[in-house]
């Protein structure tokens, strides 16, 4: 049976005037998503969010004090009301203290997953809420549609297979995607730019961002090792670095330094093979290390498992990503209570890293994620 589908009202004019609520990065994505909405005849609201960055002032990366002055400027030349809504401090327990726990914990977060999930929708469907907006829209590289056969919203890669975002959005949920809105996720990386050319945006040539906002010179174990007290770099213990059969091959100074996949910086010269981090024990301190072959697994075991259109009732056939720009891995996925998954290639694959999301997807269509637990 063919499956009739329909696109949300992002590519419509809507026969009535609807207020959409519109996050504004400062970047070019979210300026042409806001600009799209002017033109299709929304009431849009331009909204930027506050964060750690903005205020400590970084330079680089995402979420910098040039990045805010960018937005409100996008939001002058669009004629659209322009507020601002403060998350420093949410940012910092929701965002920043979790990846910095988590790494002390051996373990690899990716904060850019927690900030989507906490903030840009929870906090900004909050706000929308008080604001009457019937919508909210982001510059996010995705689509969504609604099926009409199923009656169920679904989450979709954008047209841009290089710039696709959807990985970052797995945790969304059927009532969130029936009111937000991807405006630029039919369109390619490079016709995004030509309109805000076309539009005269300031933003149009404007580079992206590549680095953690709150991280922008990529230097993970100094950012985390800057926010801990005295006391509590003392309880980072140094430790051993040890091969898959347990011999000491070398020392660390924190588990912080190291993630699951890492070959650079190992301090291991002299041995036949190069090595690579398989597995961190954050109770040992220690960091266990092997070759390519030995970091390989047949699977993962997922917690925090949501289902976009619903949990399966059987095994899933999917093709799974564990990082957001590595290869959709065949898989199979057999669902466990409370919000559990194994997750189990076809073939092995290297580096599972704990702390990172694996994301279901079926062709096109994003079936769900989880949190990588461990490998299997």
């Amino acid at each position: 049976m063919k499956t009739t589908v329909t696109r949300t009202p992002e590519l419509r004019t809507p026969s009535s005037p609807q207020r959409v609520l519109a996050a504004l990065s400062g970047g070019v994505d979210s300026a042409v998503a806001a600009a799209l909405l002017v033109e299709a005849g929304y009431e849009v609201i331009a909204i930027s969010m506050l964060l750690a960055g903005n205020a400590e002032g970084h330079d680089g990366g995402c979420c910098s004090i040039d990045d805010f002055q960018d937005a409100r400027r996008v939001a002058e030349q669009l004629d659209i009301p322009y507020y601002v809504l403060n998350l420093k401090e949410t940012f910092r327990s929701k965002v920043i203290d979790v990846f910095t726990t988590e790494y002390l914990r051996g373990r690899t977060p990716n904060p850019c997953l927690l900030c989507n999930r906490d903030l840009k929708f929870d906090l900004l469907w909050q706000r929308a809420r008080e604001l009457d907006a019937h919508y909210v829209a982001t510059g996010h590289y995705a689509r969504v549609e609604y099926n009409t056969a199923h009656k169920k919203y679904q989450l979709l890669r954008a047209v841009d297979q290089r710039k696709d975002q959807s990985y970052f959005l797995f945790t969304l949920s059927q009532a969130q995607l029936a009111r937000t809105l991807f405006p630029v996720g039919h369109l390619t990386k490079d016709e995004v730019r030509e309109k805000a050319r076309a539009l005269d945006l300031r933003v149009a040539e404007k580079p992206e961002s590549q680095d953690i906002c709150f991280v922008p010179d990529g230097n993970y174990a100094r950012f985390i090792e800057q926010r801990l007290t005295a006391a509590q770099r003392a309880q980072v213990p140094a430790g051993d670095i040890v091969s898959q059969e347990g011999h000491v091959v070398g020392s660390h100074d924190g588990i912080h330094r190291f993630t699951v996949g890492q070959r650079r910086g190992l301090g291991l010269g002299g041995l036949p093979e190069p090595q690579y981090v398989t597995q961190i024990d954050a109770e040992r301190g220690q960091v266990t290390v092997g070759t390519k072959l030995q970091m390989m697994t047949r699977g993962l075991a997922a917690t925090g498992v949501s289902w976009i259109e619903g949990v399966p009732t059987q095994e899933v056939t999917a093709t799974v990503k564990i990082r957001s720009r590595h290869p959709a891995i065949p898989s199979r996925i057999v669902t466990q209570p409370e919000g559990r998954a194994e997750v189990w290639f076809q073939e092995s694959y290297p580096a599972v890293t704990p702390g990172q999301a694996a994301v279901f997807y079926d062709g096109e269509r994003v079936l769900g994620g989880g949190w990588i637990e461990k490998a299997l």
